[in-house]
């Protein structure tokens, strides 16, 4: 839900939660958000009221609410950590959080490992009517400080990190802390915000108006992996590799390009951005529960995408994106 920032365009707030609704409808239940998503928290509260009201109770036992929590990296004490999470579930209208992915912007300030403590305390309260976390999870950590954080036995479930055909840096040191000690990864940055499509097969976006335009904030962004990965000449080469095997299974690009994230050791799950009310891509989403990529289809996406820069010695381990100066 980050798109319910803004700049993807103007959210109305009804449409927006008739959408999740459909997604939800369509067994696409399970939302990602965080407190600095403009009103996404918001929005979630509002849709699981209707859902409450106006569904079968065995839907609302499937509709997971996961949320962010990012901080400025100041003192973090029990008292500061609780309330702002309590305005978390104020937010979401939710007693008890089903997840929350803890972001820190700062490892020289060693608070993200108070701030951890204080959120487990409040998950293991969990036993007790006034739990307020059921599950405890990172967003954007780095190896080191997931094997710190897991040294200091704090049970985090997941790390959701950016993980792509293009951007592989999450299975180059990642996934084999994930593997040895359990914690899995949820992916977002699948898709890189619709460039992993066909609208940008076989364009040039050095000739101006020649081709779809960047007119998103994800967009924007992914465009510079691609730059930094090597280039759009290189970037085509894997969409024309994608395009005939998704013709092949009769799916989109967009289709081939998550499962074959799923696919990797230790992810657990993909993030699809959505844009509620401007546009729906359900039934793109759901083909990739029967998707299943051969050993050709795997080994020729492989070999472009390792044609490409190591972005672990470019950008860093995952998250560093987000720490440089």
């Amino acid at each position: 839900m980050w798109q319910t920032s803004g700049g993807w365009g103007k959210i109305d707030r009804g449409n927006a939660v008739d959408a999740m609704l459909r997604y939800a409808d369509a067994g696409l239940a399970t939302f990602d958000m965080a407190d600095i998503y403009g009103p996404a928290e918001d929005l979630y509260g509002i849709f699981i009221n209707r859902v409450r009201r106006e569904r079968p109770p065995e839907v609302l036992e499937k509709v997971r609410g996961l949320t962010k929590w990012v901080p400025s990296p100041v003192k973090m004490t029990r008292s500061f950590v609780e309330g702002n999470i309590d305005v978390s579930r104020k937010r979401m209208d939710v007693a008890c959080l089903d997840m929350l992915q803890f972001h820190w912007w700062d490892y020289s300030n060693s608070g993200y490992l108070d701030a951890l403590k204080h959120l487990t305390d409040l998950k293991d309260e969990g036993k007790l009517p006034l739990g307020k976390i059921k599950t405890v999870a990172l967003t954007n950590f780095d190896t080191e400080r997931l094997r710190i954080i897991l040294e200091n036995e704090i049970p985090v479930v997941s790390n959701q990190v950016q993980h792509s055909i293009v951007d592989m840096r999450p299975q180059q040191k990642m996934a084999e802390l994930c593997q040895q000690t359990g914690v899995k990864l949820i992916t977002y940055g699948t898709v890189m915000g619709g460039l992993l499509s066909e609208k940008f097969l076989d364009t040039n976006l050095a000739i101006p108006f020649a081709g779809p335009s960047l007119n998103t904030p994800s967009l924007q962004k992914y465009k510079r992996m691609v730059d930094a990965w090597g280039g759009w000449s290189l970037f085509q080469t894997l969409l024309q590799v994608l395009n005939k095997i998704a013709r092949k299974h009769g799916v989109p690009i967009s289709t081939v390009a998550v499962k074959y994230i799923l696919d990797q050791p230790a992810v657990a799950g993909s993030m699809i951005g959505v844009r509620l009310g401007l546009s729906e891509h359900i039934k793109d989403a759901n083909a990739v529960f029967s998707l299943a990529l051969d050993e050709e289809d795997v080994d020729s996406i492989r070999d472009v995408s390792s044609r490409g820069k190591d972005l672990l010695r470019v950008i860093g381990d995952c998250g560093d994106e987000y720490r440089r100066a």
